[in-house]
This record gives C-alpha cells, structure tokens and sequence, in this order.
C-alpha cells in the first residue's frame, strides 16, 4: 500500500532558486580559462545536481588538484558576484509553495553557506529555516540516497511518505534509490527525458506542483 505524503523535500539549486543557469555559465567560463573547454551539454550532464566533492574530484582527475583548488575558489567568487546581481525565485515558486499544505524542508549538494547565500536573496531562507539540509552532512552525494535518507531521519518521516522535487538527473536517482516518490522539473536545464523513470512524474511548470502533491 502506497503511503501518503507526509513530507516534501525540495532540492535547492533550479527547484527553489534559478542558480543552474547562472553556474553553467559560470562553469563554462572557467573551464574555458583553465583547461578543460566544456560545452553547456557537457557540463549539464557531469556537475548538474552533483556536490562539490564529487565535481571538485572530475576537475582534478582532469587537471589536477591544485588546478581543481583554483577552480573551485574562482567558481565561488564568481558565483556569488552572479548571484548578488542576477538571481531570482524560480518561476512559480512562491505561488506553489503557498499551495502546499505539508511540511516542506530543502535537501541540496550545496553547502550550506551557499544555501543561505542563494535562499537569502530571493527571501526564501526565512520559509526553510531550520530545516535545510546539504551533503557535506553526508557520505555520498547524489545520485546515491544519503541525503536524502538522512533528511527523513531528521525531520522524523518514513521515506516512503517523503516525495522530493528535483530538477537534474542524479537527484530524481538519489529520490528512487532512497525509495522515495519523484516529482522531476523540467523547466531548468535537463530534458524532461532524462528525468524520467519508476515513481517519477515529470512536470514543466512549478505552479502545478501543488496538485501533483495532492495526487500522490
């Protein structure tokens, strides 16, 4: 029997918040400068949803770790300059989180520092308060399931009444594996089809998640 929903766990980065966009850019650009020219599809599929560790490890296995060192700090610096002046909500997101009647939490790959950076701009830390939750707490970032076993244990939720909402490839994985239901978003940088697979609804606009909550 199909537990109900008790919990939603949002990820953060192109969920909560539109920084995907703004780190492919950024990720481009110093892989242009340091070494390693990627394209945006190449960059999507290998740092999209991954934390740093696991990021830090592909530029270093590629370039080295001192080389991996600078990118990381220069990816930072740039990224915070981009967010100060550019982020924004994702579209929709205020209106569904006023639609969604359950407990609600954020499960991330990025560090906390970043998330009250990002979360704060866009004047949503205030609404996850207390609540946030990022890999660095874990062993293995996604798409293995720590996190997100770990944020149920924490916020006292059978996973099997946990639904997630996720926007890349190695999180709707770490959902699944975690026996967790799926909501994939599609409306960021990965392609509906790559979201897709057992227990996972793929949906495009943030302002239908409430009634795709409800329908679980």
């Amino acid at each position: 029997m199909i537990k109900p929903v008790e919990l939603v766990i949002f990820d953060c980065d192109g969920v909560l918040v539109d920084s995907e966009r703004i780190a492919l850019r950024v990720q481009v650009a110093l892989g242009a400068e340091l070494g390693w020219p990627l394209t945006e599809e190449e960059v999507v599929a290998r740092f999209i949803g991954r934390s740093q560790a696991s990021i830090g490890a592909q530029i270093a296995e590629r370039l080295g770790a001192e080389t991996a060192a600078v990118w990381w700090e220069r990816f930072e610096q740039l990224h915070r300059v981009e967010v100060d002046t550019r982020l924004e909500a994702v579209e929709g997101l205020p209106e569904a989180l006023a639609g969604i009647d359950l407990p609600t939490c954020v499960a991330s790959s990025g560090s906390h520092e970043k998330m009250r950076h990002t979360l704060g701009r866009t004047g949503l830390y205030e609404h996850f308060a207390g609540r946030i939750f990022s890999a660095t707490e874990v062993a293995h970032g996604k798409p293995a399931p720590d996190l997100f076993l770990h944020t149920a244990e924490r916020m006292g939720v059978d996973p099997a009444a946990c639904v997630v909402v996720e926007d890349s490839r190695p999180g709707v994985q770490a959902a699944r594996a975690a026996g967790m239901r799926a909501l994939g978003y599609a409306g960021g940088l990965t392609a509906a089809a790559l979201l897709e697979g057992p227990g996972t609804v793929v949906f495009d606009d943030m302002r239908k998640l409430p009634e795709l909550v409800a329908g679980l």
